[in-house]
């Protein structure tokens, strides 16, 4: 089976979520404590072994390639400066073999259709699907154990892979839901073979609470279903409806994830990564758990 090389990271998204700030600011350079969030996935993709990086965006979002391009001045001064450091930090954010390119998303249309614009850089080969405001913090500490797991899967059963968390039940209808079957295996990781898919659901129709985290491991034929994939939930092309109909021809898993996804794509998950990613930060976060521990117990651990 062919090595997977290929990542796509839709980031031609509005960001209405997180305004005001996302209104001159694309919503995948928000910070997480010192890096972008698109940052973040892309490291991700990086640490799990993908080596292009495709971007699907639109108009206004320069700002994200721009990030992973080379800066010779800035580097220039901080090396005159002996600041070594910090330009460690922002020299070659992709390192060498990897590649990034982009290509635009006429209209927003949908994560389906995001996806299906992706098709003549992808081309005939399975790759995988990555949303840039859903972060994953493992409690290893490092991000990418759950999309390389996946991926092992991927390759060991040859069978399209969606990432998924339970969640609260009154979450649901923010998800795309599944329905399963039993666990393929007791031990870890567990995989389990998806029944029904589908994207926002009622609290009454929703199949269960397991929710997909924005993950995703596709055959090329997916392309063909989103052709024919007509507007769903939200008038939005979904690619959730596009899996639902690979589901009649092809076994496909759920990969049942063992870290925490924080949905940046809002403010309270914004939030919410800061926090979780600050305390656990390399360098900060020894001083940040000591700020946090004070400000608990100024407020009477309440």
């Amino acid at each position: 089976m062919p090595k997977l090389t290929k990542v796509v990271i839709p980031v031609a998204g509005l960001g209405t979520r997180t305004l005001p700030a996302s209104k001159a600011i694309p919503k995948e350079m928000l910070t997480v404590v010192d890096k972008p969030a698109i940052q973040h996935v892309v490291e991700e993709a990086v640490a799990a072994g993908f080596t292009e990086i495709i971007l699907v965006t639109r108009s206004g979002k320069s700002a994200i390639a721009d990030h992973f391009d080379s800066h010779s001045e800035l580097e220039q001064i901080l090396e005159s400066k002996g600041k070594l450091e910090i330009l460690a930090s922002i020299r070659h954010l992709l390192p060498q073999g990897v590649s990034l390119c982009a290509i635009r998303q006429p209209e927003p249309k949908g994560l389906g259709d995001a996806v299906r614009c992706a098709a003549p850089l992808v081309g005939k080969e399975a790759f995988a699907v990555m949303l840039p405001d859903m972060l994953i913090h493992h409690p290893s500490n490092v991000s990418s154990t759950d999309l390389r797991g996946m991926l092992a899967r991927y390759h060991h059963q040859n069978s399209p892979q969606v990432m998924v968390e339970a969640v609260a039940e009154a979450n649901v209808v923010h998800y795309g839901i599944i329905a399963t079957s039993q666990p393929s295996q007791t031990s870890w990781p567990q995989t389990l073979k998806i029944k029904q898919i589908v994207e926002k659901p009622s609290h009454q129709d929703a199949p269960s609470n397991l929710a997909v985290m924005g993950r995703y491991i596709l055959p090329p034929e997916i392309f063909a279903i989103l052709e024919n994939t007509l507007p769903g939930a939200g008038d939005e092309i979904q690619l959730t409806d596009a899996i639902a109909q690979l589901l009649k021809s092809t076994t496909t898993e759920a990969y049942l994830m063992q870290g925490k996804t924080y949905d940046c794509g809002n403010k309270q998950g914004l939030l919410r990564a800061n926090l979780i990613f600050g305390l656990n930060h390399t360098s900060e976060g020894q001083d940040f758990r000591a700020f946090v521990s004070d400000i608990i117990s100024q407020s009477g651990g309440e």
